[in-house]
């Protein structure tokens, strides 16, 4: 049988390939690749879904031509960001990007209604100006009272394919709109938004048969026979899911535009110890929680790459960067300052200025500068996930595209001082296959879903080699974060 996974982040999309052969395994191969990213529309960062659309049918084409005539078929995103039908089924308006900056106010504004530690305690979920409940805050009432249905990123597209609309809970659970303990829309919340259970569609598990691929929808294109089934459609969701993992003492970086630090547990926790250290209880696969941190992650790198207008692939940033010398600057890389500006490098510069410290002016100090602080921020982020869950971990799997980067895999090896497995990089595309592969009874459990990447996939490990400088920097680090 054929496995499509259709891996969309926020710069890239990608089909994904795969097929189990006789020993249990299964073998890559990148159908179709193409970019993404937000556009302003009169001033608002929107995404561009129609393009999404286009290159998606592109990729099924593709896979049609090289042979696959019916093929599984799961489509996973980033969270949050959501598109409103009204009640003929059709799209209100393209939907919003969450770095547009009509949030930036919405947490105070949410909080003249209900505390945000009892929204915590409610959704287990980490504050982040641009979460669902924030961008519903904010939405413009008209448009919430013209929409019938609303439908996360990845439902969305799953719609636009099959025609049924469903929430898949992964990503659902991200909204902050759903209860940790009852699993259901909290109506207090749903209260303060003024809106309905209604506005969602039925919320159903990663594993679920979706429906058939219209076909006669899109008559241009030669597609094939396709069985689309709701994955886990949160990107990090179905990342966790492709970590190659083994035992229990371990935690994750899903490393992309953001580095999703966290573990696994069978419960959330939502105490005010976590609350504090602002870390979410997002939905996994099989009964889990995802218990993470969200970081900022390669977007920084990602952003001065683009204004090096291509002069400078990541892996020549990174040997540049290993030939500075290290710790020269220390910032908070979760600063939302970072989140969406005009000049990332500038704002680098302007923040290093603001707080007395020397500018990084040239490609290898910028870098430097942004690999130094997420390594010593993934070292915090590592402290408070062992304290908080009471867990002692021994391995850190660093999944997804940043994988590839030695130079920080080893940074970060060296200064949170634990051994790091990289590996795979397509960890999310994999994620989403396995779900498609353990629903039509390819592999049964979770845990053997693993084992079969581990033997499938190429890893590489990174030794620590903690230094004394590195106990230093980390300490100055953490009495600057106060």
């Amino acid at each position: 049988m054929n496995y499509l996974a259709i891996d969309i982040g926020a710069s890239s999309g990608r089909l994904i390939h795969a097929n189990l052969n006789e020993l249990g395994r299964f073998d890559l191969q990148e159908v179709h690749r193409f970019k993404n990213g937000f556009e302003k529309i009169d001033g608002v960062a929107k995404w561009p879904l129609t393009h999404l659309v286009t290159e998606i049918l592109k990729g099924l084409e593709k896979a049609k031509q090289q042979g696959i005539a019916e093929c599984y078929v799961g489509i996973d995103t980033w969270g949050v960001d959501y598109g409103l039908l009204d009640v003929d089924g059709h799209l209100i308006d393209a939907p919003t990007s969450y770095r547009d900056e009509r949030t930036k106010d919405a947490i105070p504004q949410f909080e003249q209604n209900m505390p945000l530690d009892e929204l915590y305690q409610k959704t287990g979920i980490q504050l982040q100006p641009f979460n669902t409940v924030f961008q519903l805050l904010v939405e413009e009432k008209e448009t919430l009272t013209n929409a019938h249905r609303l439908l996360l990123m990845p439902d969305l597209l799953g719609y636009l394919f099959t025609g049924e609309a469903v929430t898949e809970k992964t990503n659902a659970s991200t909204m902050q709109l759903l209860n940790l303990g009852t699993r259901k829309w909290d109506p207090d919340i749903l209260a303060v938004l003024g809106i309905d259970t209604a506005l969602f569609p039925r919320i159903t598990e990663p594993g679920q048969i979706l429906g058939e691929l219209q076909t006669a929808q899109f008559p241009t294109y030669d597609l094939p026979k396709a069985t689309f089934i709701t994955i886990a459609s949160h990107d990090t969701a179905s990342a966790v899911v492709g970590t190659p993992a083994t035992g229990k003492e371990w935690a994750y970086i899903s490393s992309g535009t953001w580095s999703l630090m966290g573990v696994e547990i069978p419960e959330g926790i939502s105490t005010k110890e976590a609350f504090d250290a602002n870390f979410t209880n997002e939905w996994g696969v099989q009964g889990t929680i995802r218990f993470l941190k969200n970081i900022m992650g390669m977007w920084l790198i990602q952003e001065v790459a683009r204004l090096q207008d291509g002069a400078y692939s990541f892996a020549e940033l990174a040997e540049l960067a290993a030939q500075e010398a290290p710790f020269q600057q220390l910032i908070n890389v979760n600063d939302p300052r970072f989140l969406n500006p005009k000049n990332m490098i500038q704002e680098l510069q302007d923040y290093c200025k603001e707080t007395n410290q020397t500018i990084p002016q040239t490609p290898g100090q910028l870098a430097r500068c942004i690999y130094d602080n997420l390594a010593l921020c993934y070292a915090v982020e590592l402290e408070n996930l062992a304290r908080i869950t009471g867990k002692e971990f021994h391995r850190l799997h660093i999944v997804g595209g940043g994988s590839n980067n030695t130079f920080l895999n080893q940074l970060t090896a060296d200064i949170c001082n634990i051994e790091v497995e990289a590996g795979p990089d397509e960890a999310t595309a994999i994620g989403n296959l396995m779900v498609q592969m353990i629903a039509t009874n390819g592999y049964g459990t979770l845990q053997l879903a693993r084992e079969a990447i581990r033997d499938s996939v190429s890893l590489a490990t990174f030794h620590p080699r903690h230094t004394e400088e590195m106990t230093q920097a980390l300490a100055r680090y953490k009495e600057f974060l106060i």
